[in-house]
């Protein structure tokens, strides 16, 4: 499953998922602004690679929109 990349503000979110050694999905997010981008990786663990890619996203979101990045 593929989402796409979403802009908020002056930053690129684009969620990312890849799959853990027990078989589930491990989640994590790229917040991009110009030239510099900053990967958060995020503990939570799914059993599916959409719902990992939903929650990074979300999550992503909520870290630009809460100022959380400084």
């Amino acid at each position: 499953m593929t989402l796409s990349s979403l802009t908020v503000g002056k930053y690129l979110v684009t969620p990312l998922a890849r799959i853990t050694s027990t078989g589930d999905y491990a989640a994590s997010v790229s917040i991009r602004r110009g030239m510099h981008d900053r990967i958060f990786r995020f503990i939570p663990r799914f059993d599916s690679q959409g719902h990992a890619m939903q929650y990074a996203l979300a999550q992503g979101r909520t870290m630009v929109l809460q100022n959380q990045l400084v």
